[in-house]
């Protein structure tokens, strides 16, 4: 008798100790539904984030942000608590794109709980994302101008246009200046040969 009491004891303890353990775990918190849902693939942009926790949320403790494909947080509100539900609203529309949602709240015995899911948005109905304008591309007088190209195409030594007066009009005067030396030279020349020619009277 006394054997089996003892027996009946010790299962007893150990299945006390068993459960024990499971209710501890059990007093975290965590998430149990969100709208948009995780990996949700929407085609109009949501214009609130609800998280729905096994607990009840504290507002003081409760932090709730969308960021962008870029990690640029959303403009939303602070997070409205209601027991175990935190909503927070977007402030501008979300366009087409990935977005994260992360979320961190601390449970009934003061253990932080945090995580983070993504969702995306492909609305039909809204816009391409605008292209880059392009610079408009130069006129060829604009372009002859910057460059320092005359109407012919070719590009002066100082970068100016070749129709401006300037170092082209003092080399053209150098080469007649030279010219009329040569010519007076060459008459000068035939006239002394002339004059040796011509015999004595």
């Amino acid at each position: 008798m006394r054997t089996r009491s003892v027996t009946a004891l010790l299962a007893a303890v150990l299945t006390t100790m068993l459960l024990v353990p499971a209710t501890p775990a059990a007093a975290h918190n965590s998430l149990q539904e969100a709208t948009p849902a995780r990996d949700a693939r929407l085609t109009a942009a949501p214009t609130q984030v609800t998280l729905r926790f096994m607990q009840g949320l504290n507002p003081s403790f409760t932090t709730i942000t969308v960021s962008d494909a870029g990690q640029r947080k959303v403009p939303t509100s602070a997070p409205a608590v209601d027991g175990a539900t935190g909503t927070v609203t977007i402030d501008e529309p979300l366009g087409n794109g990935t977005y994260t949602v992360a979320y961190r709240v601390v449970s009934r015995d003061g253990h932080p709980v945090q995580g983070s899911y993504r969702f995306t948005v492909a609305d039909p109905a809204a816009p391409a994302p605008s292209a880059p304008v392009s610079p408009a591309a130069p006129t060829p007088t604009a372009a002859a101008a910057s460059a320092g190209v005359d109407g012919a195409g070719e590009p002066d030594a100082s970068g100016a246009r070749s129709g401006d007066d300037g170092p082209q009009v003092a080399l053209l005067a150098g080469g007649a200046v030279a010219g009329l030396v040569v010519v007076a030279g060459v008459v000068l020349l035939v006239a002394r040969r002339a004059r040796d020619r011509r015999p004595d009277r």
